[in-house]
């Protein structure tokens, strides 16, 4: 794809984003996509041919398939359940942040309003989310009685609902942060072996690389390391 055409697809995609975001599926049409980007109908219909691909792209952006979510769960040298908090506050940010994956959230939240079958986005944050139980549950470090299958599927939908529940959609992150934070800390009472949520929490959040997943990945020392 020459640049030209990638530069218009990219201007479609978040303009669009910007409008699902603001309006909802329903409520956004192909002139409003138009008139925010700038661009044609027939540059529309030439790079997603209908609104509904155009959607369908705007959830496996950044949304469904969650590429980065590599990063956060992979290093070594931090405990398992920390790098499961560490993840949930980096998806938080993302979630905050990013127009384009704030709208795959709403659209996935809109999904029977669309005439295609949207990506599910819990696939990946599942597997995850299991891999890193199961490790934890081989350290010794997870509860007696918890398996990382069952529990895996319900900590993401949980963290999906409080997301959808905070500021009808789009929370301010300061404000969605303190709630992920409240709610960490009744779950780890039940998922840690030797509780102690704060201090996983804190040092989670402390090596979490500022600017998200291209920055610098290293770990950082949390408070009293």
């Amino acid at each position: 794809m020459q640049d030209r055409a990638r530069t218009t697809r990219r201007s479609l995609l978040e303009s669009a984003a910007q409008l699902f975001v603001e309006r909802g599926y329903a409520g956004t049409s192909v002139n409003d996509i138009c008139a925010r980007s700038g661009r044609t109908s027939g540059a529309v219909y030439f790079h997603y041919s209908s609104k509904e691909k155009l959607a369908l792209a705007v959830v496996r952006d950044r949304f469904a398939a969650w590429p980065q979510l590599s990063a956060y769960y992979t290093a070594p040298d931090v405990p398992p359940l920390e790098r499961l908090v560490a993840l949930s506050f980096e998806i938080a940010r993302v979630l905050c942040q990013d127009v384009v994956a704030r709208a795959g959230a709403r659209l996935w939240a809109e999904r029977r309003s669309i005439d295609a079958v949207v990506p599910t986005p819990f696939a990946a944050w599942t597997a995850a989310a299991t891999r890193l139980l199961a490790d934890a549950r081989s350290r010794g470090e997870l509860a007696a009685g918890v398996e990382p299958a069952g529990a895996a599927p319900a900590l993401v939908c949980a963290f999906f609902g409080l997301y959808s529940l905070s500021g009808d959609g789009t929370p301010r992150e300061d404000e969605f942060v303190s709630r992920l934070d409240q709610w960490w800390r009744l779950v780890l009472n039940a998922l840690q072996a030797r509780p102690d949520p704060g201090a996983l929490i804190a040092s989670a959040r402390a090596w979490l690389p500022v600017g998200g997943p291209d920055a610098r990945r290293e770990r950082r020392p949390g408070p009293g390391a």
